[in-house]
């Protein structure tokens, strides 16, 4: 993803969930995942999925059961 998408995801994940703390992290080397935070907290990746054109941005987020 591009530094203008990163920006793009993160300001949307902001206004949805109304979390301004919401950070969306460029990789850290190529090809490795892209990370979601709140504060210094992981709580899921995003994956950019292109196909024909269009271009689709996916949010994964685990809950482990010893978490709830």
């Amino acid at each position: 993803m591009t530094g203008e998408e990163i920006a793009k995801v993160t300001n949307h994940l902001r206004r949805t969930f109304n979390n301004n703390r919401i950070m969306v992290d460029p990789p850290k080397k190529a090809n490795a995942p892209i990370e979601v935070r709140v504060g210094d907290e992981v709580i899921g990746t995003i994956d950019r999925d292109e196909d024909e054109g269009e271009v689709a941005y996916y949010f994964t987020m685990a809950i482990l059961g010893e978490e709830i």
